[in-house]
């Protein structure tokens, strides 16, 4: 029997990422090349592991997956701007 999944590597590993599709961001977490296939034929896909905030991790499409430049903003650096 042959393995189902293969590890990828990504540029954006151990990185804080933006899952485009819902928005959500976290930590990318690894890349791997799975058979989604549920019958007797195969069928492979790229799937990104982000672990959110809340610690959970969830899958979606590598093409959705982007960097996350802006940080979140601290209670302190929100006064500055409004001081300005």
């Amino acid at each position: 029997m042959s393995e189902q999944y293969e590890y990828v590597p990504h540029r954006l590993l151990r990185l804080r990422v933006r899952d485009i599709a819902s928005g959500v961001e976290g930590v990318l977490m690894a890349v791997i090349n799975e058979n989604v296939a549920d019958t007797g034929s195969e069928y492979w896909m790229e799937l990104a592991y982000i672990r959110a905030a809340s610690g959970r991790e969830f899958t979606t499409a590598v093409a959705n997956v982007q960097p996350a430049y802006d940080q979140p903003q601290t209670a302190r650096s929100r006064q500055e701007a409004g001081s300005a």
